[in-house]
């Protein structure tokens, strides 16, 4: 009679040497439930399932049967069929959300992961292990105390590079705003932040590099705080705390979420067939909101510390967020900005003296404003340079135009003056007079 051959693990073995202990008497069960782990009436049940059917009695019954579970093969079919098509660029949880999302495929992220590795889709990466350990920094307790914002250089879509403004509450996590750029400069982040501030208010202070934009990075600026850029100028007249970090890892939260964004956005982008920026703008609006309910917090406070913006400071906006230069007057009351010389009209809202220090203001629409005391000065724009004029009759540039009358010489204003010359040649007369007599 051909005997069976059973396949039992080491664990399973050592369970069955014990039970045949306990069967021939040199163990009782309650030294067997010590020595395998289980409880006393456990024991009775794998001693009575041994006596009926010997070591096949220990083998689990779901050995060698199919899983309850198991995906059934049209589906898997489906699914490697659309991660060869669609998704072979994505990595396996974004392609398991996709997946669930486009095509009603529910697959855990690792069942994916397995698919995508026998389809040579995907590699497994060995896990690092970094000898660095960075404590993380608590959390602000509520929205709009503090926003983390930066700027990520990157192919995020038409095979060009382009420039990701975005700002991230530290409360929450979420992405309070973000825009595509061409650059990272000072007119491109004055348009972020107006967006901001009309969405969302002002918040209490702003958390961003040291990129020349935002600081003075020359050592002279340590000793002289008022080198400021225009940045951080704009931020302290609108109340806003600018403060930078010294690491890449005090704001790590908004460039991990970066990280995250040139996985999935990349890829979201690269699916809807966006090539500018444009389309790339008004594809955001679309995807914040189901960003932000994925991956945001809840904070440890729900107040809303952003501040409302009053009627006045709406208005200064454009001033304020607006590139400021120092000019001075020169002697024929003209202004050199950029290689362009402004001529300012005779007639202003002001008093304008020659070397006066008026404040000269980019705005961002492209219009050149002069300002002085808080006064808009009119100014005509020169084809070419004006010819150079030493002497100037004109004293100072006023709300009314300058009167060429002369009064005459008896004239009451004039009197006083006249009476006074008339007193001092008499008295000059006399003294001559005198003079000469002591002279003979």
């Amino acid at each position: 009679m051909a005997q069976k051959l059973i396949c039992m693990a080491e664990r399973e073995r050592s369970k069955y040497e014990i039970i045949q202990d306990l069967i021939n008497g040199k163990i009782n069960g309650t030294d067997a439930s010590k020595q395998i782990g289980v409880t006393v009436r456990q024991i009775k049940r794998l001693k009575a399932a041994v006596v009926k059917h010997g070591a096949e009695g220990l083998i689990h019954k779901s050995r060698g049967r199919e899983s309850n579970r198991k995906l059934d093969p049209e589906i898997v079919k489906k699914a490697e069929k659309y991660l060869k098509e669609k998704y072979y660029f994505c990595n396996p949880t974004f392609a398991a959300e996709k997946l669930d999302e486009n095509y009603q495929i529910k697959i855990n992220k690792e069942t994916v992961r397995g698919l995508m590795t026998n389809l040579g889709l995907w590699q497994p990466k060995p896990k690092k292990q970094s000898g660095k350990w960075h404590v993380w920094r608590a959390r602000k307790d509520n929205f709009g105390e503090m926003e983390q914002f930066d700027g990520s250089y990157h192919n995020w879509f038409g095979g060009f590079e382009t420039c990701l403004l975005l700002s991230a509450d530290d409360a929450t996590g979420k992405i309070t705003n973000a825009k595509f750029d061409t650059n990272e400069s000072i007119k491109a982040v004055f348009r972020f932040w107006l967006e901001y501030f009309d969405k969302n208010g002002l918040p209490l202070s702003v958390y961003l590099d040291k990129f020349s934009t935002y600081k003075i990075n020359h050592k002279n600026a340590v000793d002289n705080q008022d080198m400021i850029t225009q940045f951080a100028r704009a931020m302290k007249q609108v109340g806003v705390k600018a403060i930078t970090a010294h690491s890449p890892q005090a704001k790590g939260r908004v460039e991990r979420m970066f990280q995250t964004l040139q996985d999935r956005l990349v890829k979201e982008l690269k699916l809807a067939g966006i090539s500018t920026i444009e389309e790339a703008n008004k594809f955001l609006k679309e995807y914040i909101p189901k960003f932000n309910a994925k991956f945001a917090v809840a904070p440890k406070r729900k107040n809303n510390l952003h501040k409302k913006l009053d009627k006045q400071t709406t208005e200064k906006l454009p001033q304020i967020f607006s590139i400021q230069a120092q000019r001075k007057v020169n002697n024929d009351y003209t202004v050199m900005f950029k290689n362009n010389f402004l001529q300012l009209d005779r007639e202003q809202l002001t008093t304008v003296y020659k070397k006066d220090t008026i404040i000269v203001e980019e705005h961002l629409d492209g219009a050149i404003k002069l300002c002085l005391r808080n006064h808009y000065l009119n100014y005509t724009a020169l084809p070419e340079r004006p010819k150079k004029e030493i002497n100037i009759k004109l004293a100072a540039l006023t709300k009314q135009k300058q009167n060429s009358y002369k009064p005459p010489a008896d004239h009451p204003w004039r009197r006083q003056f006249l009476l006074n010359r008339r007193k001092n040649e008499a008295i000059e007369c006399v003294l001559t007079h005198v003079m000469k007599s002591d002279d003979v």
